[in-house]
């Protein structure tokens, strides 16, 4: 990581979120930024990076323009890549503190989508409010005397929270990833799988496990659930629905119908339910592989 200052030019006027995203991205790592907005190319000349402006892609000399004629080249997918994404294969990994699937996530649920309407390779783009929408929408309308260098450092200051939540939620993936696969490795009966604490599990569950019916989790209160596996994502059909006899059940009703003494409900939908102890929680799961 540089320690001295950075000095970045991008151009002036309209911006948007490419190269609002990128100047974001950079300040991540780079701890002093003076950032110029100017096209006037002496001025650039004597930056270190150059992005969205300027007419030349070279990384090595901190050029990242993809503007010239023949743009700048495109991803695997057919996406071309914006000042953004140039960056981003530059120092993304570095950005994501050298985790290369964290990096990934991000290039293929963030930086390439802005790259895309960037670009205009994307249809559909204006139906519902997009995130490159949003940024643009930080630029002063025709009706205000606005100032286009402090809206733009007001779009840096909201894209950098932005890059943040996502790498968290990236690297919260990932990591979640190892827990659910190490789970599913050591359970007892492969139908039944026991996260230690709650993780998020669907993705890796359905990717990794043709034979799970239920996970077993602590709820953030500390009591226990025990909830179905879908047959896909964003699906509302179950592998194995709990047993019929609980549906919307409760308390004593429910304690009543299962012997369980601290059973405490069962959702309508029959694809989550719950015990105060693991011992029980794990009794309903046998119950229900049983039903």
């Amino acid at each position: 990581m540089s320690q001295q200052t950075q000095i970045i030019a991008t151009h002036n006027g309209n911006f948007h979120a490419d190269d609002v995203f990128s100047v974001a991205a950079l300040k991540t790592i780079f701890p002093s930024v003076e950032l110029i907005r100017t096209r006037d190319l002496d001025v650039m000349a004597k930056a270190d990076i150059v992005l969205d402006v300027g007419g030349i892609y070279d990384p090595e000399k901190g050029r990242f323009d993809h503007h010239q004629k023949g743009g700048a080249g495109a991803r695997e997918n057919g996406i071309p890549f914006s000042s953004f994404g140039l960056i981003w294969q530059k120092y993304g990994l570095e950005i994501c503190a050298g985790n290369q699937e964290v990096a990934n996530s991000l290039d293929k649920n963030l930086v390439s989508t802005i790259d895309a309407i960037d670009c205009g390779h994307v249809e559909g783009v204006a139906t519902g409010i997009s995130l490159s929408q949003t940024i643009s929408m930080f630029n002063p309308t025709w009706q205000e005397e606005g100032d286009f260098d402090a809206c733009f450092d007001e779009a840096v200051a909201f894209a950098s929270r932005i890059l943040t939540r996502f790498i968290a939620s990236a690297s919260g993936g990932v990591s979640a990833k190892t827990i659910v696969a190490s789970a599913i490795e050591k359970a007892i009966d492969p139908r039944v799988i026991v996260l230690e604490q709650y993780t998020p599990w669907k993705t890796t569950v359905l990717k990794l496990s043709q034979d799970a019916l239920f996970m077993v989790y602590p709820s953030q209160t500390g009591q226990w659930r025990i909830q179905t596996v879908p047959v896909e994502l964003g699906s509302f059909e179950d592998r194995k629905k709990l047993p019929q006899p609980w549906a919307g059940l409760s308390d004593k009703e429910l304690q009543d119908v299962t012997g369980l003494d601290d059973a405490m409900f069962c959702h309508n939908g029959l694809f989550i339910a719950g015990c105060a102890s693991f011992e029980n929680t794990m009794k309903m799961a046998q119950m229900a592989l049983d039903y």
